[in-house]
């Protein structure tokens, strides 16, 4: 098939384009590269089955494709609260105009949402039919509402105009190629116990996540857009993890000598975030299999590969095994 991946020089979106290509399909990489990076999808550039266009999914394009993969939006705080107003837009009017696309070429349609839907939920583990609890004028509700209205756009192109679509709402994923900057708490704690840092653990670190590595999700993406049902479908690990435990994990993993330093809670952060992953095993026969330990070592060692060629580590930290 002719598949095009928004958002495909991204963390997620780059494993995915990995993927597709693997499995001989045509695959046109929309990207703006405001958090991707070329070098994700550098190895693809001469390959024929594969094409790169700079476009920002706020602005209408014309394609023939038979698939529309929509992953392009920033989804760490630090990049989506830089521009909130952007984000929105990219959100509204970037999910418009695939949806437009997907309308007008009869292509099936996969929005990524994102628990953040879910907001700071009252009910654990979240299922799909939970509506969440978010705070619509809150900082980051530029990103949850944002996906909010993008699920709600999708659902009514699909009641009006019949849009064959699908949407997964993702839980924390993890994995190679994540921006070392982006904040999120798994970058965070490599950044900082390989630079030998203090970890930065905010509130007491009692919050919980849930961590999904990057080529279970790529299968969970594949599985619902190829399968029968709409959805939403939770993408997300059920193992739950405070997030004190992941900093001890990492610090073990890297560093033991290095300290845990504890911040003020950030507004609006979610105190639980688990998901229930019924639907997805029983409609796509999915779950995660790749372990949170042996996820972790991948993603160290790719983050000092890429460290060390920048020189921002020593290269004398070794990865315990």
């Amino acid at each position: 098939m002719r598949i095009l991946v928004t958002g495909g020089a991204g963390f997620i979106g780059s494993h995915l384009t990995d993927r597709l290509l693997t499995a001989g399909h045509e695959v046109i990489c929309l990207d703006n590269f405001y958090t991707g990076d070329k070098r994700n999808i550098l190895k693809w550039l001469d390959h024929p089955y594969f094409e790169l266009i700079r476009h920002d999914i706020t602005e209408p394009i014309r394609l023939e494709v038979d698939q529309i993969y929509h992953l392009a939006c920033p989804a760490s705080p630090v990049h989506y609260q830089y521009n909130p107003v952007k984000t929105v837009k990219t959100n509204v009017m970037g999910t418009l105009n695939m949806l437009g696309l997907a309308k007008r070429v009869k292509a099936r349609f996969l929005l990524a949402s994102t628990s953040e839907v879910y907001g700071d939920p009252e009910v654990h583990p979240q299922t799909e039919e939970y509506w969440g609890n978010v705070n619509p004028i809150g900082l980051r509700s530029c990103y949850d509402e944002g996906k909010r209205i993008a699920e709600t756009l999708s659902f009514d192109y699909h009641r009006q105009n019949n849009v064959d679509i699908r949407v997964a709402r993702i839980f924390n994923t993890y994995g190679p190629r994540m921006l070392e900057n982006d904040g999120r708490v798994v970058n965070n704690f490599i950044f900082q116990a390989l630079r030998g840092i203090p970890l930065t653990v905010y509130g007491d670190g009692s919050q919980t996540r849930s961590f999904c590595y990057v080529s279970d999700l790529v299968e969970g993406l594949i599985g619902l857009m190829n399968g029968e049902h709409i959805g939403p479908v939770n993408l997300g690990n059920p193992d739950e993890y405070t997030i004190l435990e992941l900093a001890q994990t990492v610090q073990n993993l890297v560093n033991p000598d290095a300290l845990i330093k504890f911040e003020p809670l950030p507004a609006d952060d979610p105190r639980r975030r688990r998901p229930d992953i019924t639907k997805a095993k029983s409609w796509l026969n999915w779950e995660p299999t790749v372990p949170l330990q042996q996820g972790l070592k991948l993603t160290i060692e790719d983050f000092r590969e890429r460290m060390q060629r920048e020189m921002k580590i020593p290269e004398k930290i070794p990865v315990n095994q």
